[in-house]
């Protein structure tokens, strides 16, 4: 007679699931979807959002270091390419990384006064991260796991310093690997900023 007026096991059972299941939606709902969802240490130690970049379409994502076979070129062309581009709406944005064989071993500090000093860069440089690994920033996590595949993107680890990804309207389109210098692709930057602002008409 009184058994109709509990919920049995089962009922309990589906409602925990219930529960759970919308729990998890409401969680996966809340994680970033776009590059302006993240915000980031900057170079000074200074929590910054990635949504001050709203108004450049096409933003290019370089993990750095300063004692890298790499560095000279990367850093001269990044910067010829942020001065060319960047009224056009090109931000390149760099992330510097010690993981690659101890090359930016330095302290912020002393990673910005090098890129300043030597290359007189005027794009961002941030406060040292990860980018592979469980401890890896949440920012690469999801440039790794958003970006289409190519073949030039087999791994989805980063293999080296200088690995590029490129962002149009805040969500990853293509990944170049270390070894592809910037102006290798500087058409696909500029076919990026054209699409960008053809939209915009």
């Amino acid at each position: 007679m009184l058994s109709g007026l509990f919920p049995s096991k089962p009922t309990c059972l589906a409602f925990k699931v219930l529960f759970l299941t919308s729990l998890a939606s409401s969680s996966a709902f809340a994680l970033p979807r776009t590059l302006y969802d993240f915000s980031l240490k900057d170079g000074t130690g200074k929590t910054q959002s990635l949504s001050v970049y709203k108004d450049k379409p096409v933003v290019l994502i370089v993990n750095v270091a300063s004692r890298c076979g790499y560095t000279d070129s990367n850093y001269r062309q990044l910067q010829v390419l942020q001065e060319k581009y960047g009224d056009d709406g090109l931000q390149v944005l760099a992330m510097p990384s010690n993981e690659f064989g101890g090359q930016e071993p330095g302290s912020d500090a002393d990673i910005l006064k090098f890129t300043k000093e030597k290359y007189a860069v005027t794009f961002p440089v941030f406060s040292k991260l990860l980018v592979n690994g469980p401890q890896a920033s949440d920012l690469y996590k999801w440039l790794k796991a958003e970006t289409p595949k190519d073949s030039s993107s087999s791994s989805a680890d980063i293999r080296w310093n200088f690995t590029k990804f490129l962002l149009v309207n805040g969500l990853p389109v293509k990944r170049f690997a270390h070894n592809q210098a910037p102006n290798d692709f500087e058409g696909e930057i500029l076919q990026a900023l054209r699409d960008a602002a053809s939209k915009e008409l």
